[in-house]
């Protein structure tokens, strides 16, 4: 059947015109997208703080525990107490501490374990004064129940140690100190000369002022015939491991004021406060994690991580306190022919008690820095 006839005037409905769909270029729509208006989230900063704060706080902990894991591992190589142990600075800690410092040589040097110094370091907490007492390795000692047949003081750590080994060679040392000057020992701590050039050059070397040139020997043949090979200048001294030993041990000198036990204290004191300043300030936690490293082997202690540590942000200023000759000791000889100090002012040989009075006099007498 035929289409009807469409009536004259009407058209055809427009159809539009349609186009398959294309996809724009890369760089077009990249314009097509950049050309939007974007809103912008304001910054939180407190947000920001607040996870800053976070992470600052968990790295502050993980080094901490790191340094505790080193201060522990430390203390298990050269202590005899617990390393949470505070006897010297706790709440129920003396109001004097006395800590007993004993140097001394092993058998590969010449005087195997005598005690080369011995100092202590007296620490008074009321008046926070520092005080190091100097004992002359050549006090004759009587009256010590393990040491009947009397001695030098510097036998004391040999004695005890060819009986029970190091630790009970510094007890032994700790008691004989307390017996001649009235002072309880708190803790000890011993140290050989391998050690101490270790700690020296550890922490980069020392520097001191020496005030008086001397040349030296350590062959007492030598001194006997004026031949001094080495030499200390006067004035600065910049010193490695090795020569703050022979600073700070040597006797046999060309002049006779640096030849003495006595002089031999001061120096000891001298490279003792230079270590001091050394390890202080910003460098403290280098200097003191470097000489961990350097003394397992060589050090033996009866104080704590902790206390070693108290003790050391104490060691400021510090008074000295010397047992002179003239003062409070006299030379004289021994039944065997030795030389050897004792006390000026004793009713019998076990009579210390002047030199106890001595000690304390002197102590009492320091005063704070400034004060």
């Amino acid at each position: 059947m035929a289409a009807p006839a469409r009536p004259p005037g009407d058209r055809e409905p427009h159809m539009q015109e349609t186009r398959p769909y294309r996809r724009p270029a890369r760089g077009q729509a990249r314009s097509t997208r950049r050309s939007a208006p974007r809103e912008r989230r304001p910054i939180n900063w407190r947000r920001r703080l607040k996870l800053g704060g976070v992470l600052v706080a968990g790295l502050l902990v993980i080094g901490v525990v790191l340094l505790w894991q080193r201060a522990a591992a430390f203390n298990d190589a050269v202590s005899t107490a617990p390393a949470m142990s505070m006897r010297l600075f706790g709440p129920f800690s003396p109001e004097r501490v006395n800590v007993l410092l004993l140097g001394y040589s092993d058998e590969s040097r010449e005087g195997a374990y005598l005690s080369d110094s011995i100092n202590v370091i007296s620490i008074d907490k009321a008046t926070d004064t520092t005080s190091i007492i100097a004992i002359p390795r050549d006090l004759w000692v009587e009256g010590i129940e393990e040491v009947p047949q009397n001695m030098k003081i510097n036998e004391a750590f040999r004695i005890g140690y060819y009986a029970d080994g190091l630790t009970y060679a510094a007890e032994l040392s700790a008691k004989t100190v307390s017996h001649v000057t009235g002072l309880e020992i708190h803790g000890w701590i011993s140290l050989d000369f391998e050690g101490f050039q270790a700690m020296v050059d550890a922490i980069g070397g020392i520097t001191l002022e020496n005030p008086t040139a001397f040349d030296y020997a350590w062959h007492p043949d030598h001194f006997a015939s004026g031949y001094f090979p080495h030499t200390f200048e006067q004035g600065h001294l910049e010193l490695d491991g090795e020569e703050a030993l022979s600073y700070a041990r040597t006797r046999y000198t060309s002049a006779p004021e640096e030849a003495s036990d006595f002089a031999r204290l001061v120096r000891q004191q001298r490279v003792i406060g230079a270590i001091r300043s050394k390890v202080s300030g910003v460098t403290s936690i280098s200097h003191g994690l470097a000489i961990a490293d350097a003394l397992p082997g060589h050090a033996h202690t009866s104080l704590s991580v902790i206390d070693l540590g108290s003790l050391a942000a104490r060691l400021g200023s510090q008074a000295r306190v010397e047992l002179k000759e003239g003062e409070i000791l006299e030379a004289t000889t021994t039944t065997t022919g030795q030389y050897a100090l004792v006390v000026i002012g004793r009713s019998e040989p076990t009579d210390y008690a002047p030199l106890h009075e001595y000690v304390a006099a002197r102590l009492a007498a320091v005063r704070p820095a400034g004060g």
